[in-house]
């Protein structure tokens, strides 16, 4: 097992968790492999872009996302596939107390030292995961698992956070969409002291929730990187909660995916499962014909087989 019921425990109750040696050396240099070939590079500037003075808070701007990429890539099914991962799958299922779940976001997230100013303010993701709020019940929420796949020290920008028993006596997450600057600013200035530093080895995972206070700090160590993907799951069925229209990114090379995944893995992205009704002589031919490659073995053995008539 690569993690165990206090992990799940402890995301529900505090919103956030760090687990090490979530994945094996190979697989983590598999995946390292293939963002150094997606992203070209592997290395920053000698100097960070903003160095902020001690207690100052940072600000969002667009060149924090400038590699900042959805999956799926042209790489080999190591990067395509790890935000599926059968342990990460069974983590997720186990959080979300759900036997189906739907990936609706996941991202592969490459940072380097002098490509822009990564300190960012305190915030909460519920903002563009649902239009509504998040619900008391962390089972009826999502539960986004960072991932890192390179080294990551205090100065190649970890994420930082705020346990949920350290921001009950602060504010709701509801308050990170306060409009005055200046309640703002009170806001970060009293999360601060309880913020906690995600920095870990490459293979660990931080499995967090959407209404837990983070952020993102700045890479300050000469010629860094961080290579970090996120994968967001929900329950299945849950049309409140949202980021990814799949469908909406045909252009990318889907069968870098579809020719690898199992079926449990595929579902996530919300193709029916062997034996759903969806499936049928023609649908199979079509979807052969749109994926060639793909192993539609389990999805033929399960078409039901007609009924004799009595």
């Amino acid at each position: 097992m690569r993690f165990g019921p206090d992990h799940v425990e402890a995301w529900r109750r505090e919103g956030a968790v760090i687990i090490h040696d979530f994945f094996t050396p190979d697989e983590v240099n598999a995946v390292r492999t293939d963002f150094e070939l997606v992203f070209s590079r592997n290395a920053g500037a000698a100097e960070p872009l903003v160095k902020r003075k001690a207690g100052e808070t940072g600000r969002f701007n667009k060149a924090q996302f400038a590699t900042f990429e959805a999956i799926p890539f042209d790489c080999s099914p190591a990067l395509n596939l790890i935000g599926v991962h059968p342990a990460l799958l069974a983590f997720a299922h186990q959080a979300l107390a759900t036997e189906r779940l739907h990936l609706y976001q996941c991202q592969a997230w490459a940072k380097f030292t002098g490509d822009a100013d990564y300190d960012q303010p305190f915030h909460s993701d519920f903002g563009n995961h649902t239009l509504t709020v998040p619900s008391e019940d962390a089972t009826l929420n999502s539960v986004t698992i960072l991932c890192y796949f390179s080294d990551v020290s205090e100065t190649h920008g970890p994420m930082h956070y705020v346990a949920r028993s350290d921001s009950a006596g602060v504010a709701g997450p509801e308050a990170s969409l306060q409009p005055d600057p200046q309640k703002q600013t009170e806001l970060q200035n009293r999360l601060r002291p309880h913020e906690r530093s995600s920095a870990a080895p490459a293979g660990t995972i931080i499995p967090y929730s959407i209404d837990v206070y983070h952020r993102g700090t700045n890479m300050t160590a000469p010629h860094g990187h961080r290579y970090a993907l996120m994968a967001c799951f929900k329950k299945a069925g849950d049309d409140s909660i949202g980021y990814h229209a799949w469908p909406f990114h045909q252009s990318k090379p889907w069968r870098r995916i579809f020719e690898h995944a199992s079926p449990e893995q595929l579902a996530c992205f919300g193709v029916p499962l062997p034996g759903d009704k969806f499936w049928t002589a023609v649908t199979l031919e079509r979807a052969q014909a749109r994926y060639p490659q793909w192993n539609l073995t389990p999805y033929r053995n399960a078409i039901a087989q007609p009924q004799n008539a009595n």
